[in-house]
């Protein structure tokens, strides 16, 4: 027996489907083109860490115009500012050094990461969120893990780079998943 879902979830599930392909694509594009210039914080690599989260604030904004039908985007338009936030960061601490640049990555990891986990589980019913779950638990003990690296002796922009990468497969597994929602089954 075939169940339809209302079609508000199912034009959000397919929304979501190709923004969540889109997003893995493009952080397999920026880990690849940063992770090489990584080693040294260049205006280059301070111009590639402050695309990422202006590439999520995009991203959120189309997830909060396409989720409208199936509930309240404010979560979404938190994660905007806090993006936004991270952007103007990251541009004024790549002027004082890695440490400094891994500290405001790593509370934008944290604190985006708790905002993704409170979308999913509200999400939770239409599928494809299990995912963007433990993504977002993910992202919260990285974002602690690249606070607690600004620390070491000799901090390193590879491991906040690296981070892309798990979250980009997440992207892609949610977005699979979600192909059932998209249908309306």
């Amino acid at each position: 027996m075939t169940t339809l879902a209302p079609s508000g979830v199912s034009t959000t599930a397919d929304a979501l489907r190709r923004l969540y392909f889109g997003r893995f694509a493009f952080a397999i594009v920026w880990a690849a083109v940063t992770f090489p210039l990584a080693r040294d914080l260049t205006p280059l690599t301070v111009a590639l860490l402050v695309i990422y989260p202006l590439f999520d604030v995009a991203a959120a904004v189309v997830d909060a115009r396409s989720s409208r039908a199936t509930g309240t985007p404010t979560l979404l338009y938190v994660n905007v500012a806090i993006s936004l936030l991270a952007a103007v960061g990251l541009a004024v601490a790549g002027t004082s050094g890695i440490p400094a640049a891994l500290r405001v990555w790593g509370a934008w990891a944290v604190v985006a990461g708790l905002v993704q986990l409170l979308v999913a589980v509200s999400r939770r019913k239409m599928g494809g969120q299990w995912p963007m779950i433990i993504s977002g638990g993910i992202s919260v003990l990285a974002g602690g893990s690249f606070i607690a690296a600004a620390s070491a002796d000799n901090p390193v922009l590879t491991n906040a780079v690296g981070y892309a990468i798990p979250g980009a497969i997440f992207f892609l597994i949610s977005a699979i998943r979600l192909s059932r929602g998209a249908k309306g089954n």
